[in-house]
């Protein structure tokens, strides 16, 4: 490993539990423990997985004004999300855009009641902070916690494992953010992640890290989680990994995460627009774009990696696409993929064809998630 590389508060723990660590976004992280990445993936489907995903940026944005609406209103002149309208005690997805609407990053928010609390993707922490506090230093305090702890539990059975430690989750839903105690130190829980399971995110003092994660690993039917398993398991969710799937030649529009832009913030909404790369995402909604981020869903068993060209036919004369994100799901019991299609092959049930070792693989888009929800509303 490089000496360069950053490493989590749970680096110790992750080394004593028999991770293969690896880099990734300027951290070593582990890509997997002792059981595998097959066995990590169904057991967070079936029961409970904890992540160290403590390489994310944490970023308090609080309003100088005091009002945590107007630390929201200062937010969404970077994010096309409505953020005004966001309740005390609940998050929700935004996308940060440039000027010609690509992706800088993709991102949570939660009104804390006094502030919000913004987490971030890994390998683009610092420029989004950066960004964020140039735009906003005016009217708000931008205070990074790059050194706290963040972990994920994940899986069916994440509620009954925490709520021993934590009696408040059993009332929490989908989305809801609390500040709270776990085994007596101060976190914030929010009810979310990137599997699409049930599950929570818990965020702490870096110097608390361990002892929570221990507390948490010695529930029954927790195991820890490499990002081996994670990648799958978001990708058979039909969610995106920045850089790889969405990026800053992507648009929300493309990225068909125009879900995440509000009523409020689109074309007749009270404050439509606002943001780096308005016109662009309004014309886009408005007109349509040449090319749609699709499920796909291959016939055979040969997983069709990312960067797999697509094409409209099995001879490869007319190239259409390709492939952004693909691996095995063992949920699926089937090679899984994402990618970008032109639009007039993006609906449903469209056969294309992926290049794979010299021969054109047949794949169907296919509607995401790949696998159902287990969100508690």
């Amino acid at each position: 490993m490089s000496d360069s590389l950053q490493r989590t508060p749970l680096y110790d723990l992750n080394l004593e539990l028999g991770a293969k660590m690896v880099p990734f976004a300027g951290f070593e992280m582990p890509i997997q423990f002792p059981a595998g990445l097959m066995a990590e993936h169904l057991h967070t489907r079936e029961k409970a997985g904890l992540f160290d995903v403590s390489h994310m940026g944490q970023i308090r944005i609080a309003a100088k004004s005091g009002d945590v609406k107007d630390a929201a209103a200062a937010l969404e002149t970077l994010v096309p999300a409505d953020y005004v309208g966001l309740a005390a005690g609940r998050q929700r997805y935004g996308l940060l855009t440039n000027d010609e609407g690509g992706i800088l990053d993709d991102l949570m928010v939660a009104n804390m009641g006094h502030d919000l609390l913004v987490v971030v993707n890994a390998g683009c922490k610092v420029q989004d902070a950066d960004r964020i506090e140039k735009a906003l230093s005016d009217r708000c305090v931008v205070t990074r916690q790059f050194d706290r702890g963040l972990m994920a539990l994940q899986g069916p059975a994440a509620e009954a494992a925490l709520a021993p430690l934590c009696p408040a989750v059993k009332d929490m839903r989908f989305m809801d953010v609390i500040e709270t105690e776990l085994a007596s130190v101060p976190v914030t829980i929010s009810r979310s992640g990137y599997t699409g399971e049930d599950g929570f995110e818990i965020g702490c003092a870096g110097v608390d890290s361990e002892k929570i994660a221990r507390a948490i690993l010695a529930q029954p039917d927790v195991l820890p989680i490499g990002l081996g398993a994670r990648d799958s398991l978001r990708l058979e969710a039909g969610l995106c990994l920045y850089g790889n799937d969405i990026d800053v030649m992507t648009t929300p529009v493309e990225a068909s995460l125009g879900w995440a832009i509000q009523k409020a913030r689109r074309e007749g909404g009270s404050r439509a627009g606002g943001y780096p790369g308005a016109e662009v995402v309004l014309k886009q909604t408005r007109d349509g774009v040449s090319r749609k981020r699709v499920g796909l869903l291959a016939e055979g068993r040969a997983p069709v990696r990312a960067g797999a060209k697509l094409f409209a036919d099995a001879e490869g004369q007319k190239e259409i696409g390709v492939v952004t994100s693909g691996a095995f799901g063992p949920s699926v019991k089937a090679p899984v993929a994402m990618g970008y299609v032109a639009s007039d092959h993006a609906a449903l049930d469209t056969p294309v064809f992926a290049e794979l070792r010299g021969k054109y693989v047949p794949l169907h888009v296919r509607a995401m998630p790949f696998v159902a929800p287990g969100f508690k509303r």
